[in-house]
């Protein structure tokens, strides 16, 4: 009979690890700066500042304008779709799960805010380009051109 190879201690070590890794990833709780979205939701204004990013801080800190604050009052307000052309109101935890549809320039881009988003602008999530989607050299484009198969 073969005898069995003990494993090293390197090898045992890092399958322990590997195994930590696995069941870190596991975990499906979103969080944000190490908080909950329920902590999130709890904080007070002043707090929750001190967590955000510094672009969005100093946004925060200078108030809303009269768009945002009119914005403000109806996401705080009703729980229906919302159309809104205010692309730089920012996303708090209060938010979250709420469907808003954002003007991108030609049309009204449909979305749930999602906890991910906190701390991002709306128009962040409605991009107002597309992919340019080059087709083929039109006739008479360039001199090479010319000698192309027409199909």
């Amino acid at each position: 009979m073969p005898v069995k190879k003990q494993a090293s201690v390197k090898s045992i070590k890092r399958r322990s690890r590997k195994s930590q890794k696995v069941a870190a990833g596991r975990s499906k709780e979103f969080r944000y700066k190490g908080l909950t979205i329920e902590e999130l939701q709890a904080l007070e204004f002043e707090k929750l500042l001190e967590i955000l990013p510094a672009r969005i801080r100093r946004s925060l800190t200078r108030d809303f304008n009269y768009e945002q604050a009119k914005l403000k009052e109806k996401m705080e307000g009703s729980e229906a779709n919302i159309k809104t052309h205010v692309r730089s109101f920012v996303i708090l935890p209060k938010y979250v799960g709420k469907v808003l549809e954002v003007y991108n320039g030609n049309q009204y881009v449909k979305f749930e805010i999602r906890p991910e988003m906190i701390g991002h602008y709306l128009g962040e999530f409605a991009p107002t380009r597309k992919d340019v989607k080059h087709s083929g050299p039109g006739v008479g484009a360039t001199r090479s051109s010319k000698f192309m198969p027409l199909k």
